[in-house]
């Protein structure tokens, strides 16, 4: 039974393309190789996902897929049959050959001042051989890439899987480039579909990277920024606390008398894009009291503060 696109996806028809990116994200996710290493069954639901992804991500594969179903890419690229049908004294008969042989080089011959000149005459008005050329390039492909927070920061590599024409399934290692942005745009030279002609090049992979949220770290340009919980006696009486960072853990120096909500600037410890200058971290502190304080111990912290009166809502307003 050929595969429905729209229920590998759990779209409607009438999905728009954020819908049906936002579902193809989740279930790469959740089928990706790289999280279910030696189930069979998820990874062969990974490929079904990412070739239904790859047809409805393209408007045009798109659209003949829903005008012709499973078999969209039997037709032409202008949504006309393959097949041209002609009538002789014996009756009709089919006779199967791609107006895009006939308009490029190698195309049938159907007789001397027949069709096969016309076809010529109309080939050379379209750009002659530079046209055959460029339309013998094999076809580009677009795909999307997550890959976790800490290899955009500091780059690395990640697996990519994409499944050929021929249904075979192909491991594409890709390297990342430290410091890249969620939504940037990677091409794959050669890595794209294989050309007709043997001397041809083949396409492209322009692959889409988005970033996994990190459980801790938030990123703002090339600027870090996380929130370091400290103790009460740590923000009133000042300590120096472990902070892990792209560059290795570091001993943050808490001045005494720190509020929650203070902001310290950690400086060359953000995003390192090549080329581009360091980023800084931003460690913002957050006081955690004891959990289960006693009644007296509360009494003693309301104590010193009724000695230190403040009224630190006074600016406070909508």
């Amino acid at each position: 039974m050929a595969q429905d696109y729209y229920a590998t996806l759990g779209v409607s028809r009438s999905a728009s393309p954020e819908e049906i990116q936002k579902a193809y994200r989740k279930l790469a996710r959740k089928y990706h190789p790289d999280k279910n290493p030696a189930d069979a069954t998820a990874k062969k639901k990974f490929q079904e996902v990412q070739a239904a992804f790859d047809v409805l991500s393209d408007a045009d594969k798109r659209k003949r897929y829903d005008q012709f179903g499973s078999d969209f890419e039997s037709v032409g690229a202008g949504g006309g049959p393959r097949n041209w049908r002609y009538t002789t004294t014996g009756g009709p008969q089919t006779y199967p050959f791609d107006l895009n042989e006939v308009f490029g080089a190698g195309g049938p011959d159907i007789g001397a001042g027949g069709f096969a000149d016309l076809f010529k005459q109309f080939s050379r008005s379209r750009g002659g051989r530079a046209g055959a050329r460029a339309a013998s390039r094999g076809a580009d492909l677009k795909h999307e890439l997550t890959i976790p927070f800490a290899t955009a920061v500091l780059g690395g590599e990640a697996a990519l899987m994409v499944q050929r024409g021929s249904g075979n399934v192909e491991t594409i290692r890709v390297k990342i480039p430290a410091g890249i942005d969620d939504g940037k745009r990677i091409r794959l030279r050669g890595q794209g579909e294989v050309a007709a002609a043997a001397d041809a090049a083949a396409g492209d992979i322009l692959l889409t990277i988005h970033v996994s949220p990190h459980p801790h770290f938030r990123r703002s340009g090339n600027r870090l920024e996380v929130r370091v919980p400290v103790t009460l006696a740590e923000a009133a009486l000042g300590a120096k606390v472990d902070v892990p960072t792209p560059q290795g853990t570091i001993a943050l120096t808490i001045p005494p008398n720190t509020s929650s909500g203070k902001r310290l600037r950690i400086k060359g410890h953000g995003v390192r894009p090549a080329g581009q200058p360091a980023g800084d971290l931003f460690a913002e502190i957050q006081i955690v009291l004891p959990p289960n304080m006693s009644p007296e111990e509360r009494q003693k912290l309301a104590d010193i503060s009724d000695r230190y009166p403040q009224n630190l809502r006074a600016d406070l307003r909508w």
